[in-house]
């Protein structure tokens, strides 16, 4: 009886908008109550108060929702115009770091602009543009089809993703360069273009991330701490992080030590409030934290993908899945680097990890996905009656 009720909820129009307003919601908490206790550390140690990261969060998440609201009450013709205007408007945003005096290095990579405390990284928004533009260049490739005209889909996809991935990697900053080419490549097989076609991509892309990944010493130490990060050869200079995300995961065991209890944090990861808050969590609340974790992507991706099934909008349609497909691809290589499987490339987990830029940009795209979810709920509501 039970499971017969999960299935009839499932079924229901308006499964999708609730799954994922709860998944949002109960991983940007969770995130929150993450982020004090992963960052209370390097907090104490930057300002005197082990509080200052997680106000900043909070102020991000306070923004984020704001922002929400805005987008799930904009029409399409305005998402639709910021996806036709996605080429300047990306492009101007992801020169900005090169600019002197805006510009900010982190990490050895120069793609986020300052603004007092406070640090911007445009390449997250710039994710959401090229999506938004994809959405209207293959709605237009599809219509031109149905009309009986010659069209060329990965011509007129290939445009933007490889300007943005060239402007991204001038701030070598080839970790949001690798998502930016992992979200084209997903497009293009949920567009129906020829596999041989795809291919072809795809091996121009590997071949120019090999060919940067083993220009650069520091590189070709993350590929060689991949899968034991525990090696005297790698253990000190990339194996570091992975090595003690490793450890964090490994001693958490199925309970975890205690909410605020990781050793870890304490110098061992230098990331651990964002591209490692998954070890702390696995550390702090163990493998009970973890399965919750990924019970509630897999429940939050599930319920995307299916809005994208249900609209009939193509523009909608690939929007939604862009996105689900942005937020699977970052959720993926996230996990994938803290369990040493990946190397370490910079990459946030969406919802959980600190960052103003991606957890904007991230609600931005949920707005989104909502507002059609919502659309398809008031449709169904409205035939039935």
């Amino acid at each position: 009886m039970r499971n017969s009720r999960y299935l009839h909820f499932l079924g229901q129009p308006q499964a999708p908008y609730l799954l994922i307003m709860t998944c949002v919601t109960f991983l940007s908490g969770l995130g929150l109550l993450m982020v004090l206790s992963a960052s209370a550390v390097q907090s104490f140690e930057e300002s005197g108060s082990t509080y200052s990261i997680f106000l900043k969060q909070l102020l991000f998440l306070g923004i984020a929702l704001i922002l929400m609201g805005i987008g799930l009450r904009l029409h399409n013709s305005y998402w639709e115009k910021l996806g036709r205007l996605a080429l300047p408007l990306g492009a101007i945003a992801l020169l900005l770091p090169a600019v002197p005096g805006i510009g900010k290095q982190i990490n050895g990579n120069t793609n986020w602009i300052g603004f007092g405390p406070f640090t911007i990284q445009p390449s997250e928004f710039a994710k959401l543009l090229m999506i938004l533009w994809a959405g209207v260049q293959l709605r237009k490739h599809h219509e031109r089809l149905e009309r009986g005209v010659p069209s060329q889909g990965i011509t007129l996809l290939a445009g933007i993703p490889f300007i943005f991935m060239g402007l991204v990697l001038v701030g070598r900053d080839l970790g949001t360069a690798l998502i930016f080419a992992l979200i084209f490549m997903a497009l293009l097989f949920l567009s129906g273009i020829p596999y041989r076609q795809i291919a072809t991509v795809l091996l121009l892309l590997l071949g120019g991330g090999l060919g940067m990944a083993l220009a650069v010493p520091n590189r070709l130490h993350r590929f060689a701490a991949v899968g034991n990060p525990f090696a005297p050869s790698v253990y000190k200079l990339a194996g570091w992080q992975p090595a003690h995300a490793l450890m964090g995961l490994a001693s958490g065991g199925l309970f975890g030590v205690g909410l605020g209890a990781s050793r870890q944090k304490w110098a061992n990861l230098a990331e651990a409030h964002t591209d490692f808050i998954f070890s702390v969590i696995g550390e702090e609340l163990g493998l009970l934290g973890t399965t919750v974790v990924i019970f509630l992507y897999a429940t939050l991706l599930y319920a995307i993908f299916r809005t994208a099934l249900q609209t009939k909008d193509l523009f909608e349609k690939y929007v939604v899945s862009g996105i689900g497909c942005w937020l699977l691809v970052q959720i993926f290589i996230n996990l994938a680097t803290d369990v040493g499987i990946f190397p370490v490339v910079g990459v946030t987990l969406p919802f959980l990890s600190y960052g103003g830029s991606s957890l904007i940009a991230n609600f931005l795209g949920i707005a989104f996905v909502l507002k059609v979810a919502r659309r398809h709920m008031a449709s169904v509501d409205g035939e039935s009656r």
